[in-house]
């Protein structure tokens, strides 16, 4: 589709001229803008613009929402037109983060360091889940499918190592996006979590006696009479982030320092050693404590009172996201899932507010399709489908935020779901969300989320509908003329 250049010159006055625009890049389908003041955008005006599918202020980047291939053009164009040449995504981040309070900029962190993660944990979730179709009983008959057919029994444990392997070796994940974003080298960060999970260190999962009950003592290492425990930090994600953080300090500072003629033989190995000594000695044991702590509380919460800790999960889960406090749960997914408890409370109800957020965004469609709104009805229908798959902000932000009450409606669903869940302590695993998260969901508890799910697809269509002509009894405009966002 070609794009006229007269469209993108109203885009540029819609946002405030081209002087308010610090920088911009795009993606598959989105212009994302870094702007100096986003209060002097007129979203009225920027609607009314057939380029434009909608549009929505996220994490400090003002996003315009073009298609997939358009939005190539458009951007060549948009450069052309403000003169300020082509920004990396990394560059658009750097600048929106100069308006961030200082909360805003440690969530921003956390999301930087865990979100590169989600593909590689994605893929995991989703082999896990093949493996679970492999392996477990009552899904086929009596017996699983390696019972019933032995020939597949090593096909499914070497799906099961490919599966495990990036959450046995999460903190070498983790020490590599840390350190790229903490300012260090990947590599270092990616050996530093290496370290932290050697082998040869005892594993935190078999010190316990299973007929005893009673705990393995951890072996030491004696350093010129300092007892330090030999403990695999596995599956842990505060001891590797706060050492990679202290990691990126101390090779900047040694970096400054270091003639560089000696830097390779000297910034690395001092780096290393010294942080990775106060690993095991300091930062290891105490945010071990501390992740024990977080979820020990979590545990206690959806144990004592489990439908409450999910009512209220559900309800604030799509807000967070409309702020970006969303990601800072992931790190605590992570914790939960390499804990004694196997998986994790927050993730399957996720996965249920996305299911939400696109059935709220169908009945949306069926209204629009009604009142004939045929740029609206496209927009809801994709939104809806890619809803259901597990991606919300189209959705969100471009139909359900603007109309208000679909996403109330989602909101209300994922509450009431998140209260069954809860009730039901059920769990989960870090992977795909959406229709797709059941395979994430832990054996014993798929049935629970099949019916979640079947309550996510249909009430918020119902609420939606019912909320709609609620309004037109009070007089008020159900679907405006075109979404505003």
């Amino acid at each position: 589709m070609a794009v006229n250049r007269d469209d993108v010159r109203r885009i540029i006055d819609a946002i405030g001229g081209k002087e308010n625009v610090n920088a911009a890049t795009h993606c598959v389908t989105r212009l994302r803008l870094a702007l100096n003041d986003e209060s002097k955008v007129n979203k009225e005006e920027l609607d009314k613009i057939d380029l434009v599918k909608g549009s929505f202020a996220a994490n400090n980047q003002f996003q315009i929402v073009i298609g997939p291939g358009t939005v190539d053009e458009a951007y060549k164009v948009f450069t052309e037109e403000t003169g300020i040449g082509e920004s990396s995504k990394e560059e658009v981040k750097t600048a929106a983060a100069q308006n961030m309070n200082p909360l805003q900029r440690a969530i921003k962190t956390l999301g930087d360091v865990f979100i590169p993660l989600l593909p590689a944990i994605v893929t995991a979730g989703l082999l896990l889940g093949l493996n679970n179709v492999l392996t477990a009983g009552g899904l086929f008959g009596d017996k699983s499918l390696v019972e019933m057919y032995p020939q597949l029994k090593d096909l499914a444990e070497i799906i099961n190592y490919i599966a495990a392997a990036p959450f046995i070796f999460l903190p070498a994940l983790i020490g590599w996006s840390a350190m790229r974003v903490f300012g260090g080298s990947p590599i270092l960060g990616l050996v530093l979590g290496l370290i932290m999970c050697h082998p040869g260190l005892a594993s935190q999962y078999s010190l316990g006696n299973a007929e005893t009950g009673e705990l393995t003592k951890i072996p030491e290492w004696n350093v010129f009479g300092l007892h330090i425990e030999k403990l695999n930090y596995q599956g842990q994600v505060l001891p590797v982030l706060i050492a990679a953080w202290l990691l990126a300090k101390v090779e900047r500072f040694l970096n400054k320092r270091v003639h560089d003629s000696i830097k390779m033989l000297v910034v690395g190995p001092i780096s290393l050693l010294l942080v990775g000594f106060l690993a095991f000695v300091i930062i290891g044991p105490v945010a071990l404590w501390l992740g024990t702590q977080i979820t020990d509380v979590i545990q206690f919460i959806f144990t004592k009172a489990g439908w409450l800790g999910g009512l209220i999960y559900g309800i604030i889960y799509a807000p967070l996201v409309v702020t970006g406090l969303h990601h800072m749960f992931l790190a605590v997914d992570f914790q939960l899932m390499n804990s004694k408890l196997g998986g994790t409370y927050l993730w399957p109800i996720l996965a249920i507010s996305n299911i939400a957020q696109g059935s709220a965004a169908f009945a949306a469609w069926w209204l629009y399709k009604r009142r004939k709104m045929v740029k609206e009805e496209g927009l809801a229908l994709t939104s809806g489908i890619s809803g259901w798959l597990g991606v919300t902000e189209p959705a969100m932000f471009g139909v359900n935020i603007p109309l208000k009450y679909p996403f109330i409606a989602a909101v209300i669903t994922t509450g009431i779901v998140g209260a069954i869940f809860g009730s039901q302590q059920l769990l989960g695993r870090v992977g795909v969300g959406g229709v797709p998260g059941i395979i994430s969901i832990n054996e014993g508890f798929r049935m629970t989320f099949l019916i979640g799910m079947i309550i996510a697809i249909v009430l918020p269509i119902v609420l939606t509908l019912l909320f709609s002509k609620f309004a037109k009894e009070k007089g008020d405009e159900v679907v405006t003329e075109r979404v505003v966002d």
